[in-house]
Formats: structure tokens, sequence, C-alpha cells
């Protein structure tokens, strides 16, 4: 019998010494065993097979996306958007929980996409390192400058790093980064969405047609709402209602390309936003993830109210 969560009776989403792809997929069941109405999509594989998994919450028609993990070493924000997902659904079944007087609203006027890991075989091999399961593993330690630590490893397994595959001024990204081959990070590929992951996502934006996306990554307490002046008028609003809600910064932001938010504000002209959350050095600490959790929880409640 697979074990069940009982609602109010503490979460499920929890982060220990580390937090791997095996973490998701047990919480992921867990989740789903809570929650019925929480559905559980496969949009696509990553390089090594993996699934790349989205949780779709909500009737509404409006849709808004989440997404976290794109960077490997960045691995403590998939727990960050999985809690965030979770608290919607019990706040949604339970009255006594912390949102219960707006989510059964927001999940009649919204529907929540939300891709909690985009690069698994990144997330992996950041804090596990090289192993059995790696074929090109003398080419990851090479990418890796001949180092065995990869902690600070943010590209995929390709070397590629995801938020700089994305169609958006693409070759002036590459130019500027000056990296042209595979690398722990800032190579963004050959050409813009090679990877299956950046792939997926970019076909599940395509697909879904959101109103509203947030990428999240750490680190720096900053929200990036601009892109070349392609925003629309209320991003800037949205914006800093986001930085009241959280406590971190609006920043427009000049000089970077490439990246998810990028695509999306040129692509669709509507409102998207970089998240760094938490400050210091990634991979941020797992002691940090309950005081991290408070601040961009806020910050996404206020963008379901948006």
């Amino acid at each position: 019998m697979e074990f069940c969560s009982q609602h109010g009776r503490g979460r499920i989403v929890q982060v220990g010494n580390q937090y791997l792809y095996k973490d998701l997929i047990q919480q992921l069941k867990q989740l789903q065993c809570a929650y019925p109405d929480l559905d559980v999509l496969e949009i696509g594989r990553s390089v090594m097979g993996k699934p790349i998994h989205c949780l779709r919450l909500g009737t509404g028609p409006r849709a808004i996306h989440m997404n976290a993990s794109v960077h490997a070493n960045e691995w403590i924000t998939s727990p960050l958007l999985l809690r965030f997902v979770e608290e919607i659904a019990a706040s949604s079944a339970v009255a006594t929980e912390r949102w219960s007087t707006e989510a059964c609203l927001w999940l009649k006027e919204f529907t929540l996409w939300a891709v909690p890991m985009v690069n698994p075989d990144g997330v992996n091999l950041s804090q596990e390192g090289v192993t059995a399961s790696h074929a090109n593993a003398d080419e990851l330690i090479s990418w890796n400058k001949g180092s065995m630590d990869f902690s600070r490893w943010k590209a995929n397994i390709h070397g590629v790093d995801l938020n700089d595959q994305f169609p958006a001024y693409w070759e002036e990204e590459q130019q500027r980064r000056g990296i042209h081959m595979p690398a722990s990070q800032d190579y963004g590929g050959s050409a813009p969405l090679t990877e299956p992951e950046a792939k997926a996502l970019a076909e599940l934006t395509r697909w879904e047609n959101f109103e509203l996306a947030l990428s999240l990554h750490t680190q720096g307490k900053e929200i990036y709402w601009n892109y070349r002046d392609l925003e629309p008028y209320e991003s800037q609003k949205l914006a800093h209602r986001f930085s009241y809600a959280s406590g971190y910064r609006a920043v427009k932001l000049t000089g970077s390309d490439a990246g998810y938010k990028d695509w999306f504000i040129k692509e669709f002209r509507r409102p998207g936003f970089t998240i760094e959350a938490g400050e210091g050095v990634n991979p941020l600490p797992p002691a940090d993830f309950e005081r991290i959790y408070a601040e961009v929880s806020e910050l996404f409640a206020e963008a379901m109210r948006s």
C-alpha cells in the first residue's frame, strides 16, 4: 500500500542534506495520493531519459506557469516550488490551512502548471558527482576543468546551460559569453533549443498559452521583470507587488539574453519573471530552505492573485 500523507499532519515536501531526482519522484507519488485533484504529467525526457514532470492544479481558464531547477546547482528551487504546490492543494482541501480562504477561488480562476525540476540529470550530477550511470564521465570531468567536485555545475549532462538555450537574441548571448564548447555553465549549445529539457519547456509554454510565467533560480533576493523593453506595461507593477510580498528587490536587468524569461517576454509579450531566491553561494544550504520558502511562497501567492 502506498503511503498517503494526511491533511494537516505535516508537509510531504521536505529537504534533507540533498534533494535528488528520486526524492522528487517519491514526493510526487505521495502528493498524488494525498491530493487526487493534482495531475502529474510528463512533458518530455532529459538527455539521460528521465521523465520531466509537470504538475497541473486547478480548473480555471487562466494559465500560470512556474518552473525550477533549470540550473543544476540551484536544486533547492525544486522543493521550494513543490512545497508551494502542496500548500495550495492543502489549502483548497482543508479550511484551516494558510490560504484556505483564497485557494479555492484561485483554482477556479487559474490553472497552475508547475515544472519543479527542468534539469534532472544536472541536479543529480551536481550533488552526486560522476557515477557509473554516466557514459560520458571523462567528458564531464574535462568540461568541469578536471575537477571531481560538481557542486558548482549548472548545465545539463551535455554541458549546455539551459538558461542560455532559448531563441531570444541567442547569438548575441553566445558572443557575449565567449564560450563555444560544453562547460559547467554559460555554454548555450550549438543552436537554440537543441537540448530536450529546454525544448520540452518551450513546447509546453507554446501549447498552454500561459498569461504569466515565473522561473525560480538562486540567488540574490532579486526579481528580474523586463526584457529589451518588450515586456507589457503591467510587468513592472507586478514586479513591485512581488517585491512587497517577498522583500526581494525588483531589478530592471540589461545585458542578458537567451533565458527562459527573455524568450517568454519576446515571444508572447506577456509578463515573465526570473526570481533569484535566497542569498549566498550556490548551492544554497538545505538549512536555509524554510526561511527561503517563507519569502518565495508569498511571492508565488501574489502571482496567484494577479
